[in-house]
C-alpha cells in the first residue's frame, strides 16, 4: 500500500537542504501529498556515522570546492531563492532546530522553517541566538516567552535526540533526506527520483 505523506529530516543548517526544503514544497502542492517534517540535529548524524563530513571541510579539495560554489548557485537559481553564504559557518542550529519541534506542535512548521532557512542563508542572520529566533517567532504572532521556555525543556532536547537517533537507525547519513514508501532519497538532487516513485504509487 502507497504512503499518503513524504517524511523530510532536515537541518536548517545546511543549503542543500533549504533548496530541498522549495523542492519537496512543490512536490506537495504539485501531488496533493502530505510533507511530515522530522526536524534533526546533523551534527549528530555526522558525529555518528559520516565524519567524512569534517575531513573535507578542514582540508578542502579546490576542484570539488569550485564546482560546490558553482552547482549551489545554479540550483539555487533554478528554486528561485537566493542563498549568500553566511558569515557563521557552520552554525550551531541546535536551539532553531528544537524550535522546529515547537512550531510543528502549532502546525506551523513549514513556516518556521522557510523563516529560519531565508533569516540564515539569504540574510546572514546568526540563528543560534535567542534574539534571532524569537524575532521569527514573534512575526509569526506567537509568545517568544513561551517558546523560549519550549526549546530549553528536557522533553524538548530529548525529542531532538530521538529524531536524529531514528534518522541514522533507518540509514540516513545527512540532510536533507526524505523517505516515501520506505524508500530513502538523499540530497536535494535526488526529488526528481523521488517524483518518479510518486507516479507509480
Amino acid at each position: 500500500m502507497s504512503s499518503n505523506y513524504i517524511e523530510f529530516y532536515f537541518d536548517c543548517s545546511s543549503p542543500w537542504t533549504y533548496l530541498g526544503f522549495v523542492g519537496i514544497n512543490e512536490i506537495s502542492l504539485k501531488y496533493n501529498i502530505e510533507i511530515k517534517f522530522v526536524p534533526i540535529l546533523v551534527g549528530g548524524v555526522f558525529n555518528s556515522v559520516n565524519d567524512e563530513v569534517y575531513k573535507f571541510r578542514a582540508k578542502p579539495n579546490p576542484l570539488k570546492s569550485n564546482y560546490y560554489n558553482q552547482d549551489l548557485k545554479m540550483w539555487a537559481k533554478a528554486r528561485n531563492i537566493q542563498i549568500n553564504w553566511p558569515s557563521i559557518f557552520p552554525i550551531n542550529s541546535v536551539k532553531a532546530m528544537r524550535g522546529a519541534l515547537f512550531f510543528k506542535e502549532q502546525e506551523q512548521i513549514s513556516d518556521y522553517a522557510l523563516k529560519i532557512f531565508k533569516a540564515y542563508w539569504t540574510d546572514g542572520k546568526d540563528i543560534s541566538q535567542d534574539k534571532v529566533i524569537s524575532q521569527i517567532c514573534e512575526d509569526l504572532n506567537l509568545d517568544s516567552n513561551v517558546f523560549l521556555n519550549f526549546i530549553n525543556q528536557e522533553t524538548t532536547k530529548n525529542a531532538l535526540k530521538k529524531n536524529t537517533q531514528e534518522l541514522i537507525d533507518r540509514g540516513g547519513f545527512g540532510s536533507p533526506t526524505y523517505f516515501f514508501n520506505d524508500s530513502m532519497f538523499f540530497g536535494n538532487d535526488r526529488i526528481q527520483l523521488l517524483e518518479e516513485q510518486l507516479k507509480i504509487s
